[in-house]
């Protein structure tokens, strides 16, 4: 399905995604959008986040901070943006308004990485309910869309949710153990999670999460012994 000539609003793509649609622009510069419903679906199971020791390490010792919903719209900007190893985006214009319109409705969040005063990389989706629906991350300095990702997997533990949905499957995601579900099993899980009592909470304290992350990496280190 394919629509032009902004006719969308909010509302209309919070529908779309409980039906478990979502909207990718062919390029950075298209004017229209497309709605999918792939027949395999991405998904990052919360209980099973599979953490490098490298990423552990990296969470423990580095001078970067990891926030959400501090600039929600410089982080979609710059997710946005071709870099030399992606020169394209699916993230036109119109996407980019309807998910400004949707952070500013408490529906869309960031989770984001900052070195100082200079944004470094991050990653944001949308909450509906207790399923998160991961949209696109970016990093400008290394490691922070993975920061980003085990901070957000973290978050959504503490606050009680129930799916994060990465759309489609790559090898990056797959290394952090994500899968590919059927269409039909991604629908299950989707009416599960949406209708869970789940609450995105931006102001988390950060040695609560910290100690979340340590639960996360002693659960991985216990499967493997």
């Amino acid at each position: 399905m394919t629509v032009r000539d902004r006719v969308l609003n909010a509302d209309m793509l919070l529908r779309a995604y409980r039906l478990g649609l979502f909207p990718m622009a062919e390029t950075r510069q298209s004017q229209s959008l497309h709605f999918l419903d792939p027949e395999r679906r991405g998904v990052l199971p919360l209980d099973g986040f599979y953490m490098p020791r490298r990423l552990f390490r990296t969470l423990r010792t580095t001078r970067l901070r990891i926030v959400a919903d501090r600039d929600f719209r410089g982080l979609i900007a710059a997710c946005a943006q071709p870099r030399a190893n992606r020169p394209e985006t699916w993230i036109n214009a119109e996407i980019e308004r309807l998910f400004v319109e949707l952070h500013d409705l408490g529906h869309a969040h960031s989770v984001e990485v900052w070195d100082g005063g200079r944004l470094a990389g991050g990653l944001y989706g949308l909450v509906i309910g207790g399923a998160f629906f991961g949209e696109s991350m970016v990093s400008l300095t290394r490691d922070a869309s993975k920061l980003a990702l085990a901070h957000l997997v973290a978050r959504l533990r503490l606050c009680g949710f129930g799916l994060l949905d990465t759309q489609f499957l790559t090898d990056h995601l797959a290394r952090f153990g994500a899968y590919e579900v059927s269409k039909a099993t991604y629908h299950a899980l989707l009416a599960e999670a949406v209708a869970l009592p789940a609450r995105w909470v931006t102001e988390l304290d950060p040695a609560t999460i910290a100690r979340e992350i340590e639960t996360m990496h002693r659960i991985i280190q216990e499967d493997q012994a």
